[in-house]
C-alpha cells in the first residue's frame, strides 16, 4: 500500500527538524488551480511556523489555512468544504504548537479587557508582558476568540504537560468538528482523512494527537 501524502510530509518534517534540507524544486510558469498534493493544512498564524518549510511543501502543492490558534471555526469549515468539494483535496492536517498565545487568555477575559474592565486589563498585561490598552467599546463581533480552555498561562511560557493537554483537547475538538460536519465526507469514494499534530517550536518536530481521548472541561 502506498503511503499517504500526510505520511510523506511527516517524513519531510523529521528531516526539517534534523536540519537536513528538504528538496523543493521550483516550478516556474502556469500552475493548475488544484493543489497537486491534494492536501489542506490548518495552522496557527504564529510567526515561528513556516508551514511550507516544516512540511517540505512547494508552492502549488497544498491549501494553507491560517488563523490565531489554527482553530476550526465556521470560516475554517467553509474553506475546507471548498477545498475538498471544488478543488479535490483528500487529506486534512491540523497543526497547533507549543508556547501558543491562545494559552494566555480566555474569551471572556479578552472581551472584558477590550471593553475596559481594569482587572481584566491588568491580568492580560501580566500574561503578555505588554501594556494592554482597552478600546472602551463593546462589540458583537467576533462572537468568540476561541482561546484554548483552561487556566491562563504567561505568554510564551515553556510548555508543560498541562499546556500540552490543553492543546490536545482543542485538536480533538477540531478533528471532531470536521469529521462530524455533514458536508465533509468520511466514508465512501469521496472520503477525506483528518489528522492533528502539535508542533514543537523549539525542536521543529510534529507530535500526533489522536482523535480519541479527553477534550477538556467546559469551564
Amino acid at each position: 500500500m502506498s503511503k499517504s501524502v500526510t505520511e510523506e510530509l511527516l517524513e519531510n518534517n523529521r528531516l526539517y527538524a534534523s536540519g537536513a534540507a528538504v528538496h523543493r524544486p521550483s516550478h516556474p510558469g502556469p500552475q493548475p488551480i488544484r493543489p497537486s498534493r491534494r492536501v489542506a493544512v490548518v495552522a496557527c498564524m504564529d510567526a515561528r511556523l513556516d508551514v511550507e518549510d516544516l512540511l517540505g511543501l512547494q508552492t502549488g502543492e497544498a491549501h494553507i489555512i491560517r488563523n490565531a490558534g489554527g482553530i476550526v471555526a465556521e470560516d475554517t469549515i467553509r474553506s475546507l468544504v471548498i477545498s475538498h468539494h471544488l478543488l479535490d483535496t483528500r487529506e486534512i492536517i491540523l497543526i497547533h504548537h507549543t508556547r501558543c498565545g491562545m494559552l494566555a487568555f480566555t474569551d471572556d477575559l479578552l472581551k472584558a479587557g477590550l471593553e475596559g474592565d481594569t482587572a481584566a486589563s491588568e491580568m492580560l498585561s501580566q500574561a503578555t508582558s505588554r501594556t494592554f490598552v482597552p478600546t472602551g467599546a463593546s462589540s458583537s463581533s467576533p462572537a468568540a476568540f476561541f482561546a484554548f480552555r483552561g487556566a491562563i498561562e504567561p505568554l510564551d511560557r515553556a510548555h508543560g504537560p498541562e499546556a500540552q493537554e490543553r492543546l490536545a483537547w482543542d485538536l480533538r475538538r477540531s478533528i471532531s468538528a470536521i469529521l462530524e460536519h455533514p458536508w465533509i465526507p468520511t466514508e465512501g469514494p469521496d472520503a477525506i482523512s483528518v489528522r492533528g499534530f502539535i508542533y514543537d517550536v523549539d525542536t521543529g518536530l510534529l507530535d500526533e494527537v489522536t482523535a480519541s481521548g479527553p477534550r477538556g472541561s467546559i469551564g
